[in-house]
Order: structure tokens, then C-alpha cells, then sequence
């Protein structure tokens, strides 16, 4: 079934500041706009795990919105035709990398899954992630194997603004690691995506699911 209430991501025509966290977004930068605060950045608006699907791919747009628990409209400005244009949609990436699967027999899928892929390996420290990663599993011995790495690479994206790259998280800063698990656990554990498609507020999905956060966190803590 058709979702109508895809949230909307905008890329700006002017110098953005993030409302909460305060941080100049520059030119071109990608917001949400919420009612009574103003311009958000993706990180603050818990919308920096999803991927980027330019507009062209019919078939892969529509199986990754399929597939997508949580996705975004990007949008932009257009100057001479004086109205916001589709740019392609935020999804996430378990998704996407389902479609493209699907989509395996149209080799313009094949290439683009291999150009996606040299991307991320591009903008990835891998030195920096194993080093992320071996801090998760210090901190929390019961994580289940493997998802330090997925933690640490998302965390620690290059240019993204995420947790990862802060300079607390570089000095492998132990509340900076708990954030970033939090996170994880917020978008993979639990409803929170899907009370975000049903029109939450931030603070009201996040309050919906912190007992359940929390007790994932204890049982993580434990060896």
C-alpha cells in the first residue's frame, strides 16, 4: 500500500542553523522544518541512518519505500519554475540494499550498488572505526556480535556530523559511546521509526520506547 505521509527533507538556497543543536548548516544543507522549531538538521531530527535514493529508478524507488519502515521526500527549490522538486527519498538502508536485490537482473541496479558501495568505503576511516567498534564492545560485552561494526560505522562517517566525528568521540569519550549505541538500538530494537511515520514528535516516540532502550543498554552492559 502506498504511504502519504512520508516525511519531507529540504535542501536549502540559504546559510541554515539547526535549532537545537545549534550548528551553522551552511549552504545546501539538508533540513527538516517542524512546527514551532524551525530548521533541523538530519542528526537532531533522528533522520541521519537513512540513505539517499536519487529520483530516476521507478522500480527501485518503489521497492525501497516498500521496504522502508521509516522514509523522506527530498525536496529543493527550483528557481525557474518557482516550486519545491522531488530530488529522490531518504530510506533505510536495509531497504534499499533489499530492492537493489530485487532489482538484480537490471544491471543500471548492479552498478549503482557498486558505486554505492566504493562510496562508503570512501568516506570511511577504517582504522578509526576498528578502534570505535573495540570501544563498543569494552563498554558493553553483550552487544551481539557484529553490531559494533555497524554501530562504529554509521557513528563514524566521514563529513556526516554524526556522534562519530565529534572530538569527544575521537577520544573514544565513554557517554559520546553510549550515545551512539542508544541510537542504534532507538532505530534497530524498537518501534521508533514506525511511531515517527505515524506522526510522533520526537520526544513522544523517544519517551515510547526508553524503558524498553534502557533494558536493551543493561543486557548489552553484561558480559
Amino acid at each position: 500500500m502506498k504511504k502519504n505521509n512520508d516525511l519531507k527533507v529540504f535542501i536549502t538556497t540559504r546559510e541554515s542553523t539547526c535549532e537545537e543543536c545549534k550548528e551553522v548548516l551552511g549552504h545546501k544543507a539538508w533540513i527538516t522544518l517542524l512546527k514551532d522549531k524551525g530548521a533541523l538538521c538530519l542528526s537532531c531530527a533522528d533522520m541521519d541512518h537513512l540513505v539517499f535514493l536519487p529520483s530516476g529508478n521507478a522500480a527501485l524507488t518503489r521497492r525501497a519505500r516498500k521496504h522502508s519502515v521509516l522514509t523522506a521526500v527530498v525536496l529543493k527549490w527550483s528557481r525557474a519554475r518557482k516550486r519545491y522538486e522531488r530530488q529522490g527519498l531518504l530510506v533505510e538502508d536495509d531497504a534499499l540494499e533489499q530492492a537493489e536485490k530485487e532489482c538484480l537482473e537490471d544491471s543500471d541496479a548492479r552498478a549503482r550498488r557498486r558505486e554505492r558501495d566504493a562510496e562508503r568505503r570512501a568516506v570511511l576511516d577504517e582504522q578509526y572505526i576498528i578502534n570505535f567498534a573495540k570501544r563498543i564492545r569494552d563498554l558493553f560485552p553483550g552487544c551481539p556480535a557484529g553490531r559494533d561494526v555497524i554501530i562504529a560505522e554509521h557513528a563514524c562517517l566521514k563529513y556526516s556530523g554524526r556522534i562519530g566525528r565529534s572530538a569527544e568521540a575521537k577520544n573514544f569519550d565513554k557517554n559520546t559511546i553510549r550515545l551512539a549505541v542508544i541510537a542504534h538500538i532507538r532505530h534497530v530494537e524498537t518501534q521508533y521509526d514506525k511511531l515517527m511515520v505515524k506522526g510522533f514528535e520526537r520526544w513522544e516516540a523517544r519517551k515510547q520506547v526508553q524503558k524498553q532502550v534502557e533494558e536493551i543498554l543493561r543486557k548489552w552492559k553484561s558480559a
